[in-house]
């Protein structure tokens, strides 16, 4: 599914998130965006998840405006979004529940997804009995129950330490490969935009408008962190944020 943004402008009163904004995600693509506090960024997300509507412009998926929030869609929060009264296995059915998915292909669903994420073990646990990390996975195995077209994450690693946080980062990266969705994964980690992105979006202090769109043709790669392209393409986004706050 792609997702276009065009002229879209959202405000809150008088306070502008987002000015003019004119980005399009193209089918299957994997997109990073970032930039600093208050630039818009989760902001935008709220518009692709169909959670607000923007001031002026519009938000299209595969070319039809977007009103409001669909079934296909998966967003992932920084705070997992977890119900601490479900076990893993009924936070994992929990999108599937909503969709009126049957009893039996929801769960064949949400344990095959925990599964893939490692938590099969642990489908009868609550999340106050699982680590960050093991959180952080059940919030995706929920995004892959429901088989989702369009993947939204809203600073989704920023609690983890960072050899836990790397090890996620290969996790997302292996399951976009495998599933091939529309990814958009708002950070504020230099490093794991660029191993993450196909393309990096870097956003302007408010109001939030792109100052860059870098492309990062080696991304894909398990190794990538530790080649030169990595280091080159982190120095540039870098460099692009930093024109940008002075902008």
């Amino acid at each position: 599914m792609s997702l276009s943004f065009e002229g879209v402008t959202l405000a809150y009163d008088e306070l502008i998130a987002l000015d003019n904004l004119n980005l399009h995600v193209a089918s299957g693509e994997a997109l990073a965006v970032i930039g600093p506090s208050g630039c818009g960024k989760s902001s935008m997300l709220r518009l692709a998840a169909g959670l607000a509507q923007p001031s002026a412009g519009t938000v299209a998926v595969d070319g039809k405006t977007l009103a409001g929030p669909r079934q296909e869609t998966a967003l992932i929060l920084q705070d997992y979004g977890l119900l601490p009264w479900k076990t893993a296995l009924a936070n994992a059915e929990l999108g599937l529940v909503i969709q009126g998915v049957s009893a039996d292909e929801r769960r064949q669903r949400a344990l095959s997804a925990l599964k893939r994420v490692d938590l099969e073990a642990f489908a009868q646990s609550y999340p106050r009995q699982l680590s960050g990390g093991m959180q952080q996975r059940l919030a995706l195995a929920r995004a892959l129950a429901l088989d989702a077209t369009m993947l939204l994450m809203d600073e989704p690693l920023s609690a983890l330490d960072a050899l836990l946080r790397e090890e996620l980062q290969n996790t997302l990266l292996t399951c976009w490969q495998e599933k091939r969705y529309t990814q958009v994964l708002v950070t504020h980690s230099i490093e794991e935009a660029v191993f993450l992105g196909q393309r990096i979006v870097v956003m302007a202090p408010r109001p939030g408008r792109v100052v860059a769109c870098l492309d990062n043709p080696q991304m894909g790669s398990l190794d990538y962190r530790n080649e030169e392209a990595f280091f080159a393409q982190c120095r540039a986004v870098r460099s692009a944020l930093e024109g940008g706050a002075r902008s």
